[in-house]
């Protein structure tokens, strides 16, 4: 997951404009998350404490001027499969969850007119015959406890699953996964860590991922590792990839990408906030056969971590568009790159669009590679290899 880094190395610095194509400055985004939204449950990420109770889903100033796809609006949820509650919080309870998204489709809840929080005590697997949409009404907290991963979809193909998980209006805090699949015992540089352990509130593989107006705080994926991360979200192998709109990232952490991390997935990312999410790694990762003599995922591979601060995507030909975004604050691990985003396209085909976003504070080493276009700097926040790079309208840290 690490994949090769380019040159460069130094430390994320806050300030500078990017001018696009045909486009002038005016930098959207910044601000925190603003007050009076949902409580979303303690953390304490990058940067200190967290006010829960002030934090709402979206970027205050996000405004995509591209418009969000289609794909990216709320599902009509009038008529659930099922719905989880009868009016009160009585029996609005894991049990109940559970059953519900065994079963998949439409999942609403009823647990009264005040905010209610569900704990997770065991991971919830969603069906991958069919998709499946959790709405929690902006009222619903799923809270991990700090002890399990909250929910799974593990197709058993690549890349070819059509089906949807759609998580909309609601909150996932404290997922925590627990990796098993130690790497091999040897001495750095080579690696170190766990080669499982993706996603800690949600892991998806060879299936679709859309999150509409929801927050993830203090969820936590494997902590060292240079094939592991998500510290919120993880997805592998998806054939239409993982669109995210209007939904809040705070105090997340993983080995590599902070907060979501992709392989071989598109990441649509439109007025989302980003913050004091972590990639708790370090030392990038690397097939060196010089430095390490043992072999671990069919390479000597060095390095344990610590790429993408809050985003991460490796893969060929897959695309990245980050529009009306705020992605502040995050941090990439000792030695790794990407405070705000690690983008590799392995084959240089996949390409890096972003408009009306501020990327600014986050923190780890840099470089751009590309092999077409005009714009040869992604800034001091992002570590990338991409066929080409779009900026329009848009504040980048590092970026005259």
């Amino acid at each position: 997951m690490g994949g090769d880094v380019g040159s460069g190395g130094s430390l994320g610095a806050s300030g500078g404009r990017v001018t696009g194509s045909g486009g002038r400055v005016t930098g959207s985004g910044g601000a925190a998350a603003s007050t009076g939204g949902r409580a979303a449950g303690g953390s304490t990420g990058h940067g200190g404490a967290i006010d829960a109770g002030t934090v709402s889903a979206g970027n205050p100033n996000g405004s995509c001027s591209a418009g969000i796809p289609a794909r990216g609006q709320p599902v009509d949820t009038s008529t659930p499969t099922a719905k989880v509650g009868n009016g009160s919080p009585d029996n609005c309870d894991f049990a109940h969850l559970q059953a519900a998204a065994t079963n998949g489709g439409i999942i609403t809840f009823d647990c009264g007119a005040v905010p209610h929080t569900i704990a997770v005590t065991a991971t919830l697997n969603l069906p991958i015959t069919k998709s499946t949409v959790i709405d929690g009404g902006n009222k619903i907290t799923l809270d991990g406890g700090g002890a399990v991963q909250i929910m799974r979809f593990n197709g058993t193909d690549w890349m070819k699953n059509t089906n949807t998980v759609t998580l909309q209006h609601i909150t996932l805090v404290n997922g925590k996964t627990t990796p098993t699949q130690a790497i091999p015992t040897a001495p750095a540089p080579c690696s170190q860590g766990y080669d499982d352990g993706e996603g800690g509130a949600v892991y998806v593989r060879d299936g679709n991922l859309v999150v509409i107006d929801a927050i993830f705080m203090n969820n936590q994926g494997a902590p060292l590792g240079p094939d592991t991360g998500g510290g919120a979200i993880y997805i592998n192998g998806s054939k239409d990839g993982v669109l995210i709109v209007g939904s809040t990232f705070i105090g997340n952490q993983a080995s590599n990408a902070g907060a979501v991390g992709c392989l071989f997935a598109e990441l649509d990312v439109y007025n989302s906030l980003f913050q004091n999410n972590q990639a708790v790694g370090h030392d990038a990762n690397n097939d060196d056969a010089s430095k390490c003599s043992v072999i671990n995922n069919g390479q000597h591979e060095t390095g344990s971590g610590g790429n993408g601060g809050a985003l991460y995507s490796d893969g060929n030909s897959v695309n990245i568009t980050l529009c009306g975004d705020a992605i502040l604050s995050n941090a990439a691990g000792q030695n790794a790159f990407g405070g705000g985003l690690f983008f590799t396209s392995n084959d240089f085909g996949g390409t890096l669009t972003i408009i009306d976003t501020t990327m600014t504070g986050n923190t780890g080493g840099s470089w751009t590679q590309v092999s077409t276009g005009s714009v040869t700097s992604a800034g001091t926040a992002v570590g990338t290899n991409a066929k080409s790079i779009t900026i329009t309208n848009s504040t980048l840290q590092g970026v005259k």
